[in-house]
């Protein structure tokens, strides 16, 4: 077993040099969400832009994230679906890692001072909710002790990398797309019986292909 500061190292090299980028992205998104990128290789310039964290911790020995599940809300494009903690970046935020961490810090909790932010991996606009979503993989000092944030997370999961690493992790589901369309059997790792897929499968997908 690589010990931790290894692993740590490992990881923050590789996400300095040139990653795995749209290629390892593609492989968890189903083929209209494909067509649709590819159309769109430069987001508009009115998309907005938002941070996410890709929290990785050590307990006993085994590694872990923190997957959350949106509350449901009308109002959001993206309602009860499970993301990484992030959000929109403020004008007001010192930088785009800032908001990452803020946000984190906001929604389950995580302390941004717990944190030793390894790089950034690479972006992914999501033409639906016209975002621009930039991953931050950040490595925790210590286990989270988590606190929700009322309102915005219904639930927090906490599954070891070496479950997404399996590929019995990955399977297709039925999903609806934008609170209207029903897409099937879309590429996605599964949670409690719960789907994983959209731009946070495809996050999820290039990390697994710089721990591979």
């Amino acid at each position: 077993m690589i010990d931790t500061d290894t692993f740590i190292q490992t990881l923050r090299d590789r996400l300095a040099a040139p990653l795995p980028g749209r290629e390892a992205q593609f492989k968890m998104a189903f083929a209209h969400r494909v067509e649709e990128l590819q159309r769109k290789l430069n987001p508009p310039d009115n998309a907005k832009t938002a941070c996410v964290l890709l929290a990785i911790w050590q307990e006993l020995d085994v590694w872990h994230t923190a997957l959350i599940r949106r509350t449901e809300n009308p109002r959001d494009r993206h309602s009860g679906q499970i993301s990484f903690p992030g959000g929109r970046h403020d004008e007001g935020d010192d930088s785009f890692v800032y908001t990452a961490l803020r946000e984190a810090n906001e929604e389950i909790g995580i302390l941004p001072q717990k944190v030793e932010v390894l790089g950034e991996m690479t972006d992914l606009y999501i033409p639906v909710s016209n975002f621009i979503v930039r991953p931050f993989v950040g490595f925790l000092t210590e286990p989270p002790a988590f606190q929700l944030q009322p309102g915005e997370v219904q639930q927090v999961f906490a599954p070891t990398l070496s479950y997404f690493q399996d590929p019995a992790s990955r399977s297709t589901a039925d999903v609806m797309v934008g609170g209207q369309l029903l897409v099937r059997e879309v590429p996605c790792f599964m949670i409690e019986d719960r789907p994983v897929w959209g731009a946070t499968a495809m996050i999820l997908s290039e990390f697994l292909a710089l721990i591979s």
